[in-house]
């Protein structure tokens, strides 16, 4: 996916989201190994809501490959560390 389609794909219909998934595309998804773009593709794929429990860590994605999308975000966007 290139990466205007990818941004579009990144503005949510929560702008929580927005606010974590668009300055990530923008600043780490270039330096991305080509498997954990194709995740944060599929991450895409996701709801809403699943995400934003995922991010704000009230939950963890069952899918391996989407857990290690969903910690590499966490880890470099700024998001609370688990306590």
């Amino acid at each position: 996916m290139d990466k205007n389609r990818l941004l579009w794909a990144s503005r949510r219909g929560m702008l929580e989201l927005d606010l974590i998934l668009l300055p990530f595309v923008e600043r780490v998804y270039d330096t991305l190994s080509a498997e954990d773009k194709v995740s944060y593709e599929a991450l895409m794929l996701c709801e809403d809501q699943d995400m934003y429990a995922w991010f704000m860590r009230r939950e963890d994605p069952s899918d391996s490959r989407l857990q290690r999308i969903v910690d590499i975000v966490r880890d470099n966007t700024g998001l609370p560390r688990r306590s």
